[in-house]
């Protein structure tokens, strides 16, 4: 068997269609969007909705520190749109999946990341999509086990402004989760990896992100073969073992265009 695993996406389908050529399946671990495209400001569901000079103005502001302006400028972009931002977004975020999911031409199974709409998945999947999030499946004989979204702080509050809201979930969600997980899980598929100081820590962002202490609690009980995952775009390692279980960041696909392959 054959598979090739992807994660972070961002909206790069030209190259999640080459990953689907010479594999029996595919496994998406999630962020299948490009919300913002700090590459190509032009680019991603925000270049599409503002163009790419306001979306360059936003991203100066993202990578300072948070100000009475760049609040004032981030709330009079998504003002202008109109009354109507959330479904002006919403249809170039459909535009989107449109594209991605149409790319998905083996066996896929596919978990949703923080940079997400899950609800919206259904639309676009075809027959032989899998959309899995708390569930398992038989993929090649083995059991694989998937866990979608991102962390939130246990002291944050996910507000919503009306127009985008994230995949995250508190780290109780996913302890919900993986406890109903079984114990001969062989692949543990997730979007966020388990919580170890060497697979959390991105080198260029220079900050841990935050990883999932129930995942790595499920890896000491299950000891599956592998832990799949992604998120962290540049990890300090991106591999190590934990007991008999393989850690694997399988990479910024959006970036690389390269899966991970996975063979048994």
């Amino acid at each position: 068997m054959r598979v090739h695993v992807v994660s972070d996406v961002h909206g790069n389908a030209e190259a999640l269609a080459r990953a689907a050529v010479g594999a029996d399946a595919l496994i998406v671990l999630g962020d299948l969007l490009d919300f913002v495209d700090y590459h190509d400001h032009g680019s991603g569901i925000m270049g599409a909705v503002f163009g790419a000079e306001k979306v360059g103005e936003f991203a100066k502001y993202r990578r300072g520190p948070r100000t009475p302006e760049s609040i004032a400028f981030v709330r009079t972009m998504w003002r202008d749109l109109g009354t109507d931002a959330a479904g002006v977004v919403r249809e170039a975020i459909r535009d989107q999946y449109k594209k991605l999911f149409t790319a998905m031409t083996v066996p896929t199974y596919a978990t949703p990341g923080n940079v997400d709409a899950p609800e919206l998945w259904p639309e676009f999947a075809n027959d032989g999509v899998h959309i899995l999030d708390g569930e398992t499946t038989d993929i090649g004989g083995l059991k694989a086990a998937f866990v979608g979204g991102a962390l939130l702080p246990d002291d944050a509050v996910l507000r919503s402004n009306g127009v985008w809201r994230p995949y995250l979930r508190y780290e109780r969600d996913l302890e919900a989760a993986t406890e109903g997980l079984p114990d001969d899980v062989d692949i543990l598929c997730s979007h966020v990896p388990p919580a170890a100081p060497e697979l959390t820590y991105d080198v260029v962002a220079r900050r841990p992100e935050l990883g999932s202490t129930s995942l790595l609690a499920l890896i000491h009980r299950a000891r599956p073969r592998w832990s799949l995952f992604g998120h962290v775009h540049q990890p300090l390692a991106r591999r190590m073992r934990i007991g008999r279980t393989e850690c694997v960041n399988v990479g910024h696909f959006q970036r690389t265009g390269t899966p991970y392959v996975l063979r048994f």
